[in-house]
């Protein structure tokens, strides 16, 4: 089972990038994914989450009406669009499965991606 996630970097304040996040080794559409972050000195925070019937998806506040989840089965990825970046958006980013799932769960996620960093910077 792998979820490698990709896409991370650096961008400037008001600038966008597209996070990937490619499954293995499991059947891909039983799975809710969602993605997560954590920065320097603070707790890990979820901010998406689309459930495995497509029919839920879920925004923290802190990235509602910037970020975007979807998903390609076809391709076994998920993604995350991120616009409008901000200082405050610098952290590691997960991606992370959950079996059946409707978004209800925190944190009780089947499987991780290991990170990817973002930073961004004036």
């Amino acid at each position: 089972v792998q979820l490698v996630e990709s896409g991370g970097g650096f961008a400037q304040v008001g600038g966008s990038l597209r996070l990937s996040c490619a499954a293995s080794g499991f059947t891909f559409a039983d799975y809710a994914f969602a993605w997560f972050r954590q920065a320097p000195g603070k707790q890990r925070e979820r901010l998406s989450c689309l459930s495995y019937r497509r029919d839920i998806t879920w925004y923290g506040d802190s990235v509602k009406g910037r970020f975007a989840i979807s998903r390609d089965d076809a391709k076994n990825t998920v993604y995350l669009e991120t616009t409008s970046l901000k200082p405050e958006d610098t952290a590691i980013y997960y991606c992370a499965a959950d079996l059946h799932g409707t978004c209800r769960h925190w944190f009780e996620y089947d499987f991780w991606g290991q990170g990817i960093q973002v930073t961004v910077s004036l």
